[in-house]
């Protein structure tokens, strides 16, 4: 039987080969399935590039505007290799083009898998290969099987990606790292939480770091109230067991470097019951997927390993369930954080908060230069934003754009709220420091956010993303699955190309 490290393995994406230059025949003999991508007009030179260009042409002319792919036709050679023709808008941002290429891969995966080949002709050099890149990404994300349990196993849809046309070679590094996080991260918040129990979620953890040089330390239950970490336990408590955990794992590119230049924070709620304040049948149905923002943390530090980012990373899991019973803990009681802060318990099913509350403070000890953490946190963030962007918050206001731009450069949409002593106000307490959350106002997404910003050491920028963008039928921007794994390419976006760890470029 295998293991869940074993399953993880299949996270890998398939290869990605170029051919530069024309597409010539013998080329397209070896492809399966052929994405050709025009501008919404086309130059005339560009349709000699074209495999069957003037029949391509003459279709385009019967097409129905708006449709994605535009066109579907076939090559007469031995492979009759399916063609599919779509139209963008040159100008277009990310998240626009990345719907797009989805789209058009969607019309692939209902074929048998193959080897798909992706062709853009017609755009300047430099746009060119950046709507191949992200028909590249649409492409990986297709590619990968999401975890199921049958008794006859899901067929793959795509065997391997050829990339034509390009006038130099590119290599896609970034896009086959990001693609293994965002796999993984789907796969995580995939399985049910019988398969992905505290005590698997810890074992993985440990095989994966033991795998990719990472060092691994766990702080279990009997060291974490050593350490006073009332607040999440408080949530622990009621579990069957002592198996909840922090995890913390780092990357070390320089082994000297001790103290980390970022640290990435996840809760991992593995199923989410409510507690004692019970959630209804539909509220809990999907539970499972609170872990949601642990699984983000694991994805990301994956991909920044594959590209040898140069930062010191530490990553933080926050690992237990939210359950119901004689132990679990309840309305009114009063919790002591590890920060040393007295919380009054207002509502068991705002539980996120209060294991992410010790996590930080912990990650604040040992220094880094930034944090970042994710959570599946609160309801009122899908409310304000829908599932097609997630909110962030931070502790420096003048990273809001920076933040912005990120999730517009990425494709994975953000939108920043505000936080501050005002909206403390609505969680001061009678009976202890804070209040867990606000029995009725609104804005809870803000005011959890305000409640986290507590147990962050005011010296140390950080950033708090609610996964709003965690589940979305029909998938997200260029991911196929309900759960779109959102969070990894704006992370990469955030970390690399605006260095958060190493002093933002406001550009």
């Amino acid at each position: 039987m295998s293991t869940l490290f074993d399953e993880i393995q299949k996270t890998r994406p398939p290869k990605v080969s170029e051919v530069t230059g024309s597409a010539t025949g013998k080329v397209l003999a070896g492809i399966d399935q052929l994405l050709v991508v025009l501008p919404t007009r086309v130059p005339a030179a560009a349709w000699n590039r074209v495999p069957q260009g003037k029949k391509v042409q003459a279709l385009m002319r019967r097409r129905t505007p708006g449709s994605v792919p535009a066109v579907k036709t076939r090559l007469s050679n031995k492979r009759q290799t399916a063609v599919y023709v779509g139209n963008v808008d040159g100008a277009a941002e990310a998240f626009e083009t990345l719907t797009f290429a989805r789209k058009m891969v969607s019309a692939v995966t209902g074929e048998k898998a193959g080897i798909v080949g992706i062709l853009v002709v017609g755009f300047d050099d430099a746009r060119q290969e950046a709507l191949t890149s992200q028909l590249v990404s649409a492409v990986l994300a297709a590619a990968y099987v999401m975890p199921a349990f049958k008794s006859k196993p899901t067929p793959a849809r795509i065997r391997s990606v050829r990339v034509l046309g390009l006038g130099r070679q590119v290599g896609f590094g970034r896009e086959l790292a990001e693609a293994e996080g965002n796999n993984v991260t789907r796969f995580l918040t995939a399985l049910p939480a019988n398969k992905l129990d505290a005590k698997a979620y810890t074992t993985l953890l440990k095989e994966m770091a033991d795998a990719e040089g990472w060092q691994y330390k766990k702080y279990g239950v009997n060291e974490l109230e050593k350490l006073g970490a009332g607040a999440f336990l408080a949530v622990a408590q009621g579990n069957a067991d002592d198996s909840a955990a922090f995890v913390r794992l780092r990357y070390r590119p320089d082994a000297k470097n001790a103290t980390p230049d970022l640290s990435l924070v996840g809760k991992g709620i593995i199923f989410d019951t409510g507690g004692t304040n019970l959630k209804p049948f539909t509220s809990m149905l999907d539970m499972h997927i609170d872990m949601g923002g642990s699984a983000v943390v694991a994805g990301t530090l994956l991909a920044l390993s594959r590209l040898k980012h140069d930062a010191a990373i530490d990553a933080w899991f926050a690992i237990t369930e939210n359950r119901t019973g004689p132990t679990a803990y309840k309305s009114q009681d009063v919790i002591t954080a590890l920060n040393g802060k007295t919380i009054q318990t207002i509502h068991t099913d705002a539980e996120g908060r209060m294991a992410l509350a010790d996590t930080l403070a912990m990650a604040c000890e040992a220094g880094p230069k930034a944090i970042v953490d994710y959570a599946t946190l609160t309801g009122a963030c899908i409310n304000a934003v829908t599932t097609r962007y997630s909110g962030v918050f931070t502790n420096r206001p003048d990273l809001h754009p920076v933040l912005k731009k990120c999730g517009r450069e990425s494709g994975e949409r953000v939108w920043p709220f505000p936080i501050g002593d005002d909206f403390i106000e609505e969680i001061k307490s009678d009976t202890a420091d804070l209040a867990q959350c606000a029995p009725s106002a609104g804005g809870d997404h803000i005011l959890a956010a305000s409640f986290l910003n507590e147990f962050v050491d005011k010296k140390i920028p950080w950033v708090h993303v609610d996964l709003s963008a965690c589940s979305r039928k029909g998938g997200l921007a260029h991911v196929p699955s309900q759960l779109t794994g959102f969070g990894v390419r704006f992370s990469l976006q955030l970390i690399i190309d605006k260095d958060l760890a190493g002093g933002i470029d406001n550009g």
